[in-house]
């Protein structure tokens, strides 16, 4: 979707992933025959860097650990090399084409719903999915979860402007590392009802009781939802609550790493 207003014959494009972005972008390309660069921080798996590589992306693995730093490089490495870089989550057609397309099919199928749990790293999927539903349902609330090693949107609400680089953290949900778009921010900061924090552990418990209860695997940085809901970190929801899982891209060291630790 927003690959597409390059035109196929730009000569690529580059951007800064922790693997879903970087994975979808990859798929986009391949199929638009546009050659995707993607730049990774140190810290990310093998499996998903593969992952990108079988559609055909040049992966690039930087020298920095964190998500921040490795914008930084990935952007100067970009325009160095002429390709217009496309943010994974602060832009106008990742917005809506990620949260945007999943609150219009929620509202189609689930016309009463009152409360969404989100999660929140860059803030792509949580605005896109706020600016549609509040666009529409100014009283529909919006939950917004995140790490609390890493609560880029609460330090933007508390200062009243986006906070774009937090200090790198280690933790197993890379896609919540990292601070907060500006563009994202704008389209947050009147829209968000309450932000809930959730510890690295309560990502893995939440992982786990996933599998055990649902056979489901999900990643770390989309247990963040489910682990807010669960350590009782939101207020008390009413009418129907929709609860956004966003992804199952996680490796098999990672989820062998979960599965040792969590206790169901």
């Amino acid at each position: 979707f927003a690959l597409a207003r390059y035109g196929i014959e730009a000569k690529g494009v580059a951007t800064c992933s922790a693997g879903n972005h970087g994975k979808g972008l990859a798929y986009a390309g391949w199929r638009l025959g546009v050659s995707v660069t993607v730049y990774v921080p140190a810290s990310v798996e093998a499996e998903r860097c593969r992952a990108m590589e079988a559609f055909g992306a040049r992966v690039v693995r930087s020298p920095y650990p964190g998500y921040d730093a490795t914008e930084a490089w990935a952007r100067e490495e970009a325009a160095r090399a002429g390709l217009p870089f496309l943010s994974a989550f602060d832009d106008p057609y990742v917005m809506a084409g990620n949260g945007g397309t999943i609150a219009a099919e929620v509202v189609e199928d689930i016309p009463d719903v009152t409360t969404f749990v989100v999660p929140v790293g860059g803030g792509g999927l949580a605005a896109g999915l706020a600016y549609f539903v509040k666009e529409r349902r100014p009283d529909t609330r919006i939950f917004a979860c995140q790490l609390a090693a890493c609560p880029a949107l609460l330090r933007s609400l508390e200062q009243g402007r986006a906070v774009t680089a937090m200090p790198p953290v280690a933790t197993l949900a890379g896609g919540l590392e990292g601070g907060l778009g500006v563009q994202t921010f704008t389209l947050l900061r009147d829209r968000v009802d309450f932000v809930a924090l959730v510890e690295e552990a309560e990502l893995v418990e939440a992982m786990v009781w996933m599998l055990d209860h649902h056979q489901y695997v999900i990643e770390p940085s989309a247990a963040v939802t489910l682990a807010a809901c669960q350590s009782g970190a939101l207020p008390v929801p009413e009418g129907p609550v929709v609860v956004i899982v966003s992804g199952r891209n996680v490796s098999l060291p990672v989820l062998r790493k979960v599965l040792g630790t969590g206790t169901g």
